[in-house]
């Protein structure tokens, strides 16, 4: 039942940003609807201030969040704490919790909702990530860029911008940036049709290389780093898209044949590393000793009566991708043979984007009903193996009943970020977890941002979001200037040495 009462006390410390508290307020049980949520989530003790606005109609908000004797009020139509009082409020709550009370108005009544905590990890979190941002259909699929963000603000600037090097006549497309090591100055990505090739930026060089060979499927697509060699792992993928009329998934991306290569960055060469036409292979990933390469694998044998993409299409839902490893000698850079880690097939299901936690224990991956591109799949979630135990699990409680697929660690691995469209279906935004040393994850909180309606107002989706130990430095028009060059030739080999 409400009621109604006046506040009499104050904490001791009154840092005011906003509106003031309410001095009449109805009481609710029930904690009060905001977005984002992040009601009883844990955030690093770097991360931005979380602001936060009422989940549907209101007249105004105010919060106060104490921790011990500290106390902000931040008021208005939005809880926007300022920085530096955030700053405080989160160095005195690191390893405790924010205490936050929330009163919402309507029609000239306001309400006081149960309090909720921001619970403050002492584990901090790597200062930024890196994303693509890209529309959730192909039609303005040319209109992307490769962005970075600091966490512990909310700077965003472009790395990459598509329409550097696109044309009328000649458009681009970029996919799949990645690092070694989280460092911003070893990194790479790849640009499609015209002017393609793959940018390799190697302390300080920026290169363009033109990895295509009449030995291999494609140019490199999905990239892994070794952990300290200058060699990259990628799947070749002859990819497509097609459109569903009545599935509420949309649209499916598959591979109608794919395999793995290996790309020396010094020097420039590249081999076969498994190319079965019968298995279709992808999504590479070092283990942090370097001494394993896991990836996914679907068996897929044409019957060659009709078209292979037509016949894919009729068959889509029979791929089912396994995870498998194979040993790496890092003298004599030699492969050993492929052994079976997880038979999601096994369980009907299908296994994709397998990444291992720094200190090599856990594999995190994505689960689906089939294919390879999950993060066009409804019923895909993240599930957890520990490779100390052999012992696998969904993890429910990071998971929504919407899509999430993509997903990375932090260089701690206390932290994981991943791509989720729980909140409206249609896009995907970056959502971060803590994880104990047992692999439990917290609840997942949003990427903060100044104005906590940005995301209901941006019309693009956050592609591959990455961990990073600073940002990237080389500037857009740099790597513009490089992919309008020739790229270098790749020597193809049949094994690579040291």
């Amino acid at each position: 039942m409400k009621q109604l009462f006046v506040i009499i006390a104050a904490a001791a410390t009154f840092i005011a940003c906003g509106n003031q508290i309410p001095s009449t307020f109805e009481e609710s049980a029930e904690l009060p609807g905001i977005y984002p949520d992040y009601t009883n989530v844990t955030v690093p003790v770097n991360i931005a201030p979380l602001t936060f606005e009422a989940d549907g109609k209101s007249d105004g908000i105010v919060a106060r969040l104490t921790v011990g004797e500290e106390e902000v009020v931040c008021g208005g139509m939005k809880v926007q704490p300022d920085a530096d009082d955030w700053q405080r409020l989160t160095e005195q709550a690191k390893g405790s919790a924010i205490k936050v009370e929330v009163y919402i108005e309507n029609d000239d009544q306001w309400t006081r909702f149960k309090p909720f905590n921001i619970y403050v990890s002492p584990d901090s979190i790597d200062p930024y990530i890196s994303y693509r941002l890209i529309a959730p259909s192909y039609v303005t699929y040319e209109e992307l860029t490769i962005s970075q963000r600091c966490l512990e603000n909310y700077d965003e600037s472009v790395v990459y911008d598509n329409m550097l090097c696109s044309a009328d006549n000649a458009g681009q497309c970029i996919n799949c940036h990645n690092y070694q090591q989280y460092n911003p100055e070893r990194m790479q990505f790849h640009a499609r049709q015209n002017l393609g090739g793959t940018v390799i930026a190697y302390d300080g060089k920026v290169r363009k290389i033109n990895m295509s060979s009449d030995s291999i499927l494609s140019a490199g697509v999905y990239p892994t780093w070794h952990p300290w060699l200058p060699l990259i792992v990628y799947s070749t993928n002859k990819t497509v898209q097609t459109f569903h009329i009545t599935n509420p998934d949309k649209i499916e991306v598959y591979d109608t044949t794919s395999d793995l290569i290996a790309y020396d960055v010094e020097k420039n060469e590249v081999t076969n590393i498994e190319n079965d036409p019968e298995e279709l292979e992808v999504f590479p990933f070092w283990a942090p000793d370097g001494k394993t390469l896991y990836y996914c694998s679907a068996h897929f044998e044409y019957k060659d009566t009709i078209d292979q993409g037509l016949e894919f299409i009729q068959r889509f839902k029979e791929a089912k991708y396994n995870i498998y490893k194979k040993s790496f000698d890092t003298e004599t850079y030699t492969f050993g043979p492929r052994e079976l880690v997880f038979a999601a097939d096994s369980l009907g299901k299908s296994a994709t984007l397998p990444r291992i936690s720094p200190d090599g224990r856990f594999l995190m991956f994505t689960l689906g009903n089939y294919g390879v591109f999950h993060i066009w799949h409804r019923d895909a979630d993240l599930w957890l193996l520990d490779l100390s135990r052999d012992a696998v699990r969904n993890m429910k409680e990071i998971n929504s009943d919407n899509v999430e697929s993509y997903h990375s660690w932090s260089s701690n691995g206390r932290w994981v970020v991943f791509s989720s469209r729980r909140d409206d279906g249609n896009y995907t935004r970056p959502f971060f977890a803590h994880i104990d040393k047992d692999g439990h994850a917290t609840k997942p909180f949003e990427l903060p941002c100044a104005d906590p309606d940005y995301h209901r107002q941006f019309l693009k989706c956050y592609n591959i979001p990455e961990f990073m130990k600073g940002p990237v430095t080389i500037h857009p028009q740099e790597f513009a200037d490089v992919l309008k060059r020739e790229g270098e030739p790749v020597k193809y080999v049949q094994e690579l040495s040291k």
